[in-house]
């Protein structure tokens, strides 16, 4: 689904309105048993930020989180898209289980909107996760969307350059992403509240472009 600026916001207040409140947090398994192993809780947990930090496109850096997306779409959560490189192929979505009826695509332009955007839809109870590829971001803004994502109770997937692995980050969890000549995605593990960082973490390629 596309919307402007207004319609965004007007649409997002009618989904709030029926939102879920008071849901205690979650947590959506990666689909990976060698990557819950690291994340807090088993897997991606609401009320979080998660930098993924991709060393190029392609890799399975958004296949990695179709179970968790799927699963959130199948508990009549929504999911949202914002600003994507690429709009996903419809029938790939549907391979992967999501239902096309929760999964939101909105085509923010300016750094501003795709992170207004990003906060409105984390804030919001009806959406169970965000991804977002904003074209700058600063600590607070961060911490922002962390503030929203607690109070939605929802997860927030913020793609960003690999070069900001090399700075510091309020997100709850920051993951460095690359693929070997084999295809096997290496996720390196930036920073991970309640468990050790530096610990490095492989996928099979089944798992990572399944």
């Amino acid at each position: 689904m596309s919307a402007s600026r207004a319609e965004t916001l007007e649409q997002l207040a009618r989904l709030c309105r029926n939102g879920r409140e008071g849901s205690p947090p979650r947590v959506e398994p990666s689909g990976a048993a060698s990557l819950d192993a690291v994340l807090p809780g088993g897997g991606w947990q609401s009320g979080t930020i998660v930098e993924l930090m991709p060393m190029s496109d392609g890799i399975g850096e958004l296949r990695l989180l179709m179970p968790a997306l799927a699963k959130i779409t199948q508990s009549e959560r929504h999911v949202a898209m914002i600003a994507p490189p690429y709009i996903p192929f419809a029938p790939a979505l549907l391979r992967h289980g999501l239902r096309l009826e929760h999964f939101w695509i909105i085509r923010a332009q300016s750094a501003a909107d795709i992170l207004w955007s990003a906060e409105q839809t984390l804030r919001c109870k009806s959406f169970g996760a965000v991804l977002a590829w904003p074209s700058a971001i600063r600590d607070r803004e961060v911490r922002r969307l962390q503030l929203a994502a607690e109070a939605g109770s929802s997860i927030g997937f913020v793609y960003r350059h690999p070069s900001a692995a090399r700075e510091s980050s309020p997100a709850a969890v920051r993951l460095r992403l690359q693929a070997d000549v084999t295809g096997q995605l290496s996720i390196d593990v930036v920073k991970c509240r309640g468990a050790r960082a530096g610990m490095s973490v492989g996928i099979a390629p089944a798992l990572a472009n399944a």
